[in-house]
């Protein structure tokens, strides 16, 4: 191929490049769209069931019959759904912390206590123990449980899911915490 078509391959690209973003400006002027300065429908948020302090948003927090939600879970089921959880934490006695800290002895343990892992800001801050109720809560959808957390797992939506994890990791500690 000699440059001769060469240059008449370029020239026809940019001809087709030019009318395409030329048809774009002269479309802009034949047909001028005017925005309404103020909007038709009002949209009415009804802010009363929390209290705005700041920049903070108002959390949501539902009380969960927590003794009905562990009842549907099963160990089993919570063995198969926390392969999710073990690339990130371990649950073995000793097991040491992963790109998560361990999770061994978790459940009634002081949120964002190891030593040896750093934890967000949020979670080292955090002055709760990690009952059934906020396990619960957090495995939903850890960043509107805890607002700053760096676990960037969208939660577990299922019932039975949440509530197989939790007595899952509630085997897996030298004492157990009894089931409400």
């Amino acid at each position: 191929m000699d440059s001769f078509e060469l240059n008449k391959i370029i020239g026809a690209i940019l001809l087709v490049a030019l009318l395409v973003i030329g048809i774009g400006k002269v479309s802009n002027l034949v047909f001028k769209i005017n925005k309404p300065e103020k909007s038709n429908y009002k949209v009415e948020l009804d802010v009363k069931s929390a209290e705005i302090k700041g920049d903070e948003e108002p959390v949501q927090r539902e009380i969960v019959d927590i003794a009905a939600l562990l009842s549907t879970g099963d160990l089993a089921h919570g063995e198969k759904v926390f392969k999710k959880c073990s690339a990130c934490h371990s649950i073995k006695s000793g097991g040491g912390n992963k790109i998560g800290p361990a999770l061994y002895n978790v459940v009634g343990r002081k949120v964002g206590v190891l030593d040896d892992y750093k934890y967000s800001k949020a979670l080292a801050e955090y002055e709760k123990n990690w009952s059934f109720e906020e396990l619960n809560g957090f495995l939903l959808k850890p960043k509107d449980w805890i607002k700053g957390t760096k676990m960037a797992y969208a939660g577990l939506r299922k019932e039975k899911d949440r509530a197989s994890v939790i007595l899952y990791l509630n085997k897996y500690s030298d004492s157990p915490l009894p089931l409400p």
